[in-house]
């Protein structure tokens, strides 16, 4: 039999008290990279295709790409290949049934996100 009693009852607190954790967090982040990562595969092609279209679309596109905010977005999706790359070691490695401790598992989580910033600078500077 239904419940008619529903509303005396008290809601879920879950978003209220919930206080995310840095292993979610970057999970998440993971999930978000990887879609990045794919629509910056499709800017990639879409400026190798109007390269081999014709130097006036060529132009347009590469304008687009290496203007301000397209070098914006390059720089970020070089960030995201690295803590892409980063967070899927990481991955293996739980894998293996090896840092799954809390202490260890948020420490290989900043070190995601430290050794991709780090990787990101010095590529960036290299190039």
């Amino acid at each position: 039999m239904a419940d008619v009693n529903r509303g005396d009852r008290p809601l879920s607190p879950h978003l209220s008290i919930y206080r995310p954790q840095l292993t979610s967090m970057t999970s998440i982040l993971t999930r978000i990279t990887g879609n990045a990562l794919l629509i910056t595969a499709l800017l990639i092609v879409w400026w190798f295709l109007a390269a081999a279209t014709s130097s006036g679309y060529f132009d347009v596109v590469n304008g687009i790409l290496t203007n301000w905010f397209g070098d914006l977005v390059m720089f970020l999706s070089l960030w995201a290949i690295w803590y892409h790359l980063l967070a899927g070691l990481r991955h293996l490695y739980w894998d293996t049934g090896r840092g799954l401790e809390i202490e260890t598992a948020e420490k290989l989580g900043w070190g995601v996100i430290g050794g991709s910033v780090v990787l990101t600078i010095l590529t960036a500077l290299v190039i």
